[in-house]
């Protein structure tokens, strides 16, 4: 079977850029939007420079320009998103309605996959506030995209390791600690770490293969199922030393949550669902969706012990 062509609109973000790579690598012809408000954000254009060299096209359009995004949608048959969702960062995910608008315009596209790779937000209903604003924002456009009876794929990726696993999931840092360590309740929720080039790989896979059609795929790893004291046990092994340990309650996880900012309010909501109720792997994955290792078992993805390794 011929291999779709592929739009990344949003390909110079953290996880655009390891999106348009996976698709190069998969041999898809790829597109990759080169926005005009790009402006002098030198490394961005670079990046893209970087990607043409690689073979991708570039295709210059802006969603202020509907006929421009419409044009460049009918060159592909794959369109992939990865705007930005990340309030401490930026927040784009409503700019994804005039893609849907240019989308169902240009009437050629097999598969949409919007700007989604967290936790799945369909069932993030009940998510506190301001958290919830994210998963809000990402319902709206699946509202949309259903309404247009667009062909979809949601990616439920659950939690990016250069945010979660590197850092042992502590608040404020990227990188792990190496004497105290904070463990929210008893440390015993399991959560899901995924490295980011294997969200990609997947990310890929399912732009071809009926089984994920109109479905959400979702990246349950056995190997990377893992409670945050787990993941403190792998990273001690590596480092042959145990760390001292504080235990935030729930009650004093809300406290310090309502003394930040707005931006890490809504950031730091996300880790309550997560590591107090567990919010990634409390449910059974049903009719409507995929998991992704058991759909592509020849993909060979990183585990955490492996993945810490680069900190030691």
């Amino acid at each position: 079977m011929e291999k779709s062509k592929v739009l990344v609109v949003g390909g110079t973000g953290y996880i655009g850029r390891r999106i348009v790579k996976a698709s190069l690598e998969q041999g898809h012809e790829t597109y990759v939007l080169q926005r005009p408000e790009l402006g002098l954000q030198i490394e961005k254009l670079q990046m893209l420079l970087s990607f043409k060299k690689q073979g991708a096209h570039l295709v210059k359009a802006s969603f202020s320009d509907h006929k421009s995004l419409v044009d460049a949608v009918k060159k592909v048959d794959v369109v992939i998103s990865a705007i930005s969702g990340v309030h401490i960062r930026t927040h784009c995910i409503s700019l994804q309605l005039k893609l849907i608008d240019a989308i169902k315009e240009a009437g050629n596209v097999k598969r949409f996959l919007p700007s989604e790779f967290g936790l799945d937000s369909a069932r993030m209903g009940h998510a506190l506030e301001p958290g919830r604003v994210t998963f809000d924002d990402k319902m709206a456009i699946r509202k949309a995209i259903e309404e247009a009876n667009i062909p979809f794929t949601y990616i439920s990726a659950n939690l990016f390791a250069g945010y979660f696993a590197g850092s042992l999931s502590q608040m404020g840092s990227f990188v792990p600690p190496r004497e105290k360590v904070h463990l929210f309740g008893d440390g015993t929720q399991k959560a899901v770490f995924m490295d980011e080039d294997d969200v990609a790989t997947y990310t890929i896979k399912t732009i071809d293969d009926p089984s994920t059609l109109n479905k959400t795929l979702y990246m349950r790893p056995p190997q990377n199922v893992l409670s945050q004291g787990e993941l403190i046990g792998i990273w001690e092994k590596l480092i042959g030393k145990e760390l001292e340990k504080t235990y935030i309650p729930a009650e004093e996880f809300l406290t310090i949550l309502k003394g930040l900012d707005y931006k890490l309010q809504v950031a730091m909501g996300h880790f309550l669902h997560i590591f107090y109720e567990g919010c990634i792997t409390n449910f059974e994955i049903g009719d409507d969706g995929e998991e992704a290792s058991k759909l592509y078992p020849e993909v060979n993805y990183t585990r955490m012990d492996e993945y810490l390794k680069i900190y030691v």
